[in-house]
């Protein structure tokens, strides 16, 4: 790392130096124990078994189950065509409401699908659907909710499974950041009808490429194996639509040496997070989002919320600042899925009553953390934070236009 920053000049955006001269990413992949996964690996073309359920598959659904407190848990090729395979699955015809703060991935499975999405406004403190909004949403068309348990910190479970209950009504939960966490003490992963779990290579736990479909019931279990295997109820017979959502054996030993190793990971997460909380203590207009400490959380992201009023300085020119340096914050979720194609369009009036998913849309960023970042990097990364809104007006005064 250079000097610290002591004059507007000296920031990258500016002309000078970067303050790192490697990269710090959100996401960057956790790995685990390679031995262990070569050794996986080796297994696997060993016993030439690559796909169709193989053992790795099996072990890591199993051990899904067991953390999620489920009897069933179906490994998939991703959390996308996870969602699309439940919601054919659970033969939902309408609508149904969803947060458009989320990854585009959660509304374009509705769409794809065939359901109209209704997007919901999100609770200020959680970042998640707000029940008392769903419950204005719900008309005779609506035949679901979608919700999401955002930053790893769980949706308002009980709420919505009442407002579900009392209009019998189908409950998902998108739980892509999720794993490891908890409401009222209960893992995330029996919730609602079923949960669709990412393992994607920026999760804390990835399998390169994944997801997992988690629910109690059977009947549902039964018919997510058919979608997820092109309709095949035995060899050659053919009993339903599907489409290929299968998991591979070498995505499965990824996502068992991640699950070996995620005490540790969550051990780093909490740290990283410990740090931020210590280092950016106190600075007027950034907002660290809360993780709640009588919950299990896995710590993944590390999501602030800048006031531009009170700093003087727009998210967007922050998050460029920090890219200059080499640090690759990202916007989350930005600008809201209601003002992305096709859904700008189909519903042009959507962000009129999406307040709260505006003003986060506009104010909400994400920072490294994850094994890849340790104590020092974070260090004097809250010290050029300190720096940048400490000169928030000069800042925006001085910065070239954005590209």
């Amino acid at each position: 790392m250079t000097l610290p920053k002591t004059r507007l000049a000296d920031l990258a955006l500016l002309g000078g130096s970067r303050a790192f001269p490697g990269t710090l990413y959100v996401g960057r992949p956790n790995l685990g124990d390679r031995r262990r996964l070569h050794e996986r690996l080796d297994e696997i073309l060993d016993r030439r078994w690559l796909t169709n359920q193989g053992p790795c598959v099996l072990e890591f659904e199993e051990r899904l189950a067991a953390l999620a407190g489920v009897p069933h848990c179906l490994a998939v090729c991703n959390a996308t065509v996870g969602l699309e395979i439940l919601l054919r699955a659970t033969e939902l015809r309408g609508e149904v409401i969803v947060p458009s703060f989320t990854f585009i991935a959660t509304v374009h499975a509705l769409h794809t699908v065939g359901l109209t999405p209704v997007f919901c406004d999100v609770d200020p403190a959680t970042h998640s659907l707000d029940h008392r909004r769903v419950a204005e949403l719900i008309t005779p068309r609506t035949a679901g909710i979608l919700a999401v348990h955002l930053w790893g910190r769980a949706a308002a479970v009980d709420e919505l499974t009442v407002l579900a209950e009392r209009h019998g009504l189908t409950l998902l939960f998108d739980a892509a950041h999720a794993l490891h966490a908890s409401s009222h003490g209960r893992p995330v992963g029996g919730f609602g009808r079923a949960e669709v779990f990412s393992f994607h290579g920026t999760k804390f736990v990835n399998s390169f490429e994944g997801g997992a479909i988690t629910t109690h019931d059977a009947a549902l279990a039964e018919r997510l194996r058919l979608h997820r295997n092109f309709g095949f109820a035995g060899y050659d017979h053919v009993v339903s639509p599907g489409t290929n959502g299968k998991m591979s054996e070498i995505a499965a030993a990824m996502g068992l040496t991640s699950l070996d190793a995620m005490p540790d990971f969550v051990g780093v997460n909490a740290r990283n997070y410990a740090a931020y909380q210590a280092g950016l203590a106190n600075l007027p207009g950034l907002e660290l989002f809360p993780y709640d400490p009588a919950e299990r959380n896995n710590y993944q992201y590390v999501v602030l919320t800048l006031d531009a009023a009170r700093t003087g300085l727009s998210r967007d020119l922050l998050v460029r600042a920090l890219q200059a340096e080499n640090v690759l914050a990202r916007r989350y979720f930005h600008p809201g899925c209601h003002r992305m194609e096709p859904y700008r369009t189909l519903q042009p009036r959507a962000g009129g009553t999406l307040p709260v998913t505006e003003r986060l849309a506009d104010s909400v960023f994400a920072l490294p953390t994850g094994t890849a970042v340790d104590p020092a990097a974070i260090a004097a990364l809250c010290d050029l934070l300190r720096f940048l809104l400490a000169h928030g007006p000069a800042l925006t005064a001085a910065a070239p236009p954005a590209p």
